[in-house]
C-alpha cells in the first residue's frame, strides 16, 4: 500500500507543478523572452505533421455521427434538420475534443518524452550552465506553437467532419448535399466557430503545458521517461474534459424560465 500511496502523492505533486509552470510561462511571455526559430519548428510538429490523423479521425467521426442521427431524424420526417443537428454537436464538442485528444497523444507525449530524456541525461542542467532558461528555450516555444496551431487544426477537423457527414447522409439516406449544407448554415452561428477557436487556444495550452511539465519533472532513466510520456497523455485528456465541462457551463448553459 505504501508504494501506491507514494505514487499517488507524486502524481498530485507533479500536477501541481504543471499549474506552477503555467504561471511561469505567463510571466515569461509577458517579458517577451522566447526563441522564434524554435516556435516555427514546433508549429510544424503540432500542425502539418499531425494533420493526417486529425483529418482521418474527423472524417470517419463525421460519417459515424451522421449515420446515427440521420436515421432517427429521417424516420420522423426531419430531413432538413440532419445537417444542423450534426453541425451543432460536431462543432461544439466532437471536433475540439477529437482534435485535442489526437494532438495530446502525438504531440504532448513527444514533448514529455523529449524533455524527460533531456532531464535524465542532464542536458537541462547544461542549459543552466550556459545561462539559458529552459522555460524560454524549451517550454515557451512549444506552448506558443500549440496555441497557434490547435485552432487551425480544429477548423480543418470541422471542415472534414462536415464533408464526411454530407457524404454519409447522401450515401446512406439520400439526403442531398445541398440540403445538408443548407441546414448546417442555418444552425451553425458565427459564435460557434469562435468557440471552436477559443477551445483550440485553451486546449493547445493544456496539451503543451502538461507535456512539458511531466517532462521537466521526470527523474530516473528510460523507464521513467516512458511513464512520463504516457501519464502526460492521460492527465491531459482528463484536464481537457474537465475544461470542456467548465466551458460548456459558461458558454451554453441557459436558465430555465
Amino acid at each position: 500500500m505504501q508504494p501506491k500511496r507514494n505514487s499517488e502523492q507524486l502524481w498530485i505533486v507533479r500536477c501541481f507543478a504543471a499549474v506552477l509552470l503555467f504561471g511561469q510561462i505567463c510571466l515569461h511571455l509577458l517579458q517577451g523572452k522566447t526563441y522564434y526559430r524554435k516556435i516555427l519548428e514546433h508549429m510544424v510538429t503540432a500542425g502539418p505533421a499531425s494533420l493526417s490523423p486529425v483529418l482521418l479521425v474527423s472524417g470517419f467521426a463525421g460519417m459515424i455521427f451522421t449515420i446515427q442521427t440521420a436515421r432517427e431524424l429521417v424516420r420522423f420526417g426531419a430531413v432538413e434538420s440532419v445537417g444542423g443537428a450534426f453541425a451543432l454537436a460536431f462543432c461544439r464538442e466532437l471536433a475540439p475534443i477529437l482534435t485535442a485528444s489526437i494532438i495530446a497523444g502525438q504531440v504532448g507525449s513527444a514533448f514529455a518524452a523529449e524533455i524527460g530524456a533531456m532531464r535524465v541525461t542532464e542536458q537541462i542542467d547544461a542549459l543552466y550552465m550556459l545561462k539559458t532558461d529552459p522555460i524560454d528555450y524549451l517550454v515557451l516555444p512549444r506552448v506558443i506553437a500549440c496555441c497557434l496551431m490547435m485552432p487551425l487544426m480544429m477548423i480543418f477537423a470541422l471542415l472534414m467532419g462536415i464533408t464526411g457527414g454530407a457524404f454519409a447522409a447522401f450515401q446512406f439516406y439520400q439526403v442531398l448535399p445541398e440540403t445538408f449544407l443548407e441546414s448546417v448554415r442555418d444552425f451553425l452561428l458565427p459564435s460557434d466557430v469562435l468557440i471552436v477557436l477559443l477551445k483550440g487556444l485553451i486546449f493547445g495550452a493544456i496539451v503543451a503545458v502538461n507535456g512539458c511539465s511531466w517532462g521537466l519533472t521526470t527523474k530516473g532513466g528510460a523507464k521513467e521517461v516512458g511513464e512520463s510520456a504516457t501519464t502526460a497523455v492521460v492527465t491531459t485528456w482528463v484536464a481537457i474534459f474537465m475544461m470542456d465541462f467548465v466551458l460548456a457551463l459558461l458558454l451554453f448553459e441557459q436558465p430555465i424560465l
